[in-house]
């Protein structure tokens, strides 16, 4: 079963350093809501450099 959600990246992330899906889906909306850097022009960012298989 593929935890893919809306975009695959928190996925892609999780299985490219064997971490946890959740801890990176909560790292994103924790970053959004602070407004650390820009977690969401990040997102697309990796969005577009991930592999189009996952």
């Amino acid at each position: 079963m593929s935890e893919k959600k809306i975009l695959g990246v928190c996925y892609w992330v999780s299985e490219k350093f064997d971490l946890d899906v959740s801890g990176i889906r909560l790292l994103f909306i924790i970053a959004a809501i602070l407004g650390l850097g820009s977690p969401i022009l990040i997102y697309l960012i990796l969005y577009l450099v991930k592999p189009k298989s996952i």
